[in-house]
């Protein structure tokens, strides 16, 4: 099975993590009773192995990969957990380093590093650290849970973007971006529609999707095709494709599999009354003038990303164009091509980061830790007269959830 050792890599790491969690649960329970801490150790056993066997079950089994159930709510636990303990062993860590200077100490200095030592030659876990540790590592697997809440808490975001090159019949032209709508994970439909809803009150000119219309497969739009063939606009809706829309991250009987899968993707996009730009443009007219809407395929720059994105196709024609739009689903796009190679491509709208669906934000302040990998990963950025805009998704993956980081709907008015 495809990607399998990666999985018992992924198990064997997390074994090691619920052994060294364990020394610190079994310090702060060395004062309970004899009943109490074997109920305590049994329920942390029994709950670690069940992860590990979900985990090492999902590669093999493919209901458990198809499932919402199961990819949308037991993997986030399970996620949820391995982070959590990860947070709590930096505390362990922490104590340990300390145990080890006091054992050194003891060693070098015998009678002053005596007073470290407990009646059997070892210097005593740190009860306030053990404690620190599974507090916090608790209070964030409790903060992921409670993120489930707010995956359909969707966000209007209203941006006025300036250019100076701007055709005036352009000018005040209202576009509503979304990106990243996963409809394999979605559960709630009456809420997707919700979301729907707060699009179509906007009367935007036009609508751009930048990718990811599912996780994996087609089929997986069959029940939300009348929910998104709802928005329209009169300039039209233009889309393009994401990572996840190639299929790239389940196994298939055979490429031709694969590649009807994608077909059938297309087709959605055409069902939906979308214009999915494969890697071309197109001129969009008013009052006499035009701009450039230009779409490619997905192109990453980050970790095994996929570059099918192919802007030598997409580029040419639109050269004396005075304004240009680009549909790049991956924003890593943006520094490793669009800013070295189009320097006349005014606005680059993308997705794909979700924000990480986790993180801090309010109007002075944002983070997450997916800052780590991607330089722009949610929001404006700007250099010099080029914009860029990544929209935090409209959908979920992985997690069935946010916390701090809302799914967005942007209205960009460009002025």
């Amino acid at each position: 099975m495809r990607n399998a050792s990666t999985w018992w890599i992924i198990a064997a790491i997390m074994l090691l993590l619920d052994f060294y969690v364990y020394q610190a649960l079994k310090t702060v329970t060395q004062n309970s009773s004899d009943k109490a801490r074997m109920a305590i150790h049994i329920t942390y056993w029994v709950v670690s192995g069940l992860t590990l066997a979900a985990l090492l079950s999902f590669p093999y089994i493919q209901a458990l990969q198809t499932s919402k159930l199961f990819r949308n709510y037991v993997f986030a636990i399970l996620v949820g957990l391995f982070f959590a303990k990860l947070v709590g062993s930096v505390f362990f860590l922490t104590d340990d380093l300390r145990r080890g200077a006091l054992w050194l100490m003891s060693k070098l200095f015998r009678e002053t590093g005596a007073q470290y030592m407990n009646e059997g030659n070892s210097i005593p876990r740190s009860g306030f650290l053990s404690w620190l540790g599974l507090g916090v590592g608790s209070a964030l697997f409790g903060t992921l849970l409670y993120g489930f809440s707010n995956k359909y808490n969707y966000q209007l975001r209203k941006v006025k973007l300036a250019f100076a090159n701007l055709p005036e019949a352009f000018k005040g032209l209202k576009i509503i971006h979304i990106s990243d709508i996963h409809s394999g994970s979605f559960q709630n439909k009456a809420a997707v529609n919700h979301g729907v809803d707060m699009i179509l009150q906007q009367q935007a000119d036009l609508v751009l999707f930048t990718g990811d219309l599912v996780n994996d497969r087609a089929d997986e739009m069959t029940e939300y095709m009348d929910v998104f063939n709802r928005i329209k606009a009169p300039l039209g809706v233009f889309s393009s494709l994401g990572n996840h829309d190639y299929g790239d991250y389940v196994s298939w009987p055979s490429e031709a599999a694969k590649k009807e899968n994608l077909d059938r993707l297309k087709q959605v996009h055409t069902n939906l009354g979308w214009r999915l730009l494969m890697n071309e443009h197109v001129l969009l007219e008013k009052g006499g003038e035009k701009i450039a809407l230009l779409g490619i395929e997905n192109w990453g720059a980050k970790g095994r990303f996929p570059k099918y994105g192919k802007m030598n196709e997409a580029y040419p024609g639109t050269e004396k164009i005075p304004f240009k739009i680009l549909l790049s689903h991956d924003p890593s796009h943006w520094d490793a091509e669009v800013k070295t190679k189009y320097t006349d491509i005014d606005l680059m709208l993308a997705g794909h980061t979700h924000g990480m669906q986790f993180g801090l934000e309010n109007p002075y302040f944002k983070w997450s830790p997916v800052k780590w990998m991607y330089k722009q990963w949610a929001g404006l950025y700007e250099d010099g007269p080029q914009k860029l805009y990544v929209n935090r998704g409209y959908g979920f993956i992985g997690y069935p959830g946010r916390v701090g980081i809302l799914p967005e709907i942007t209205m960009i008015e460009l002025v």
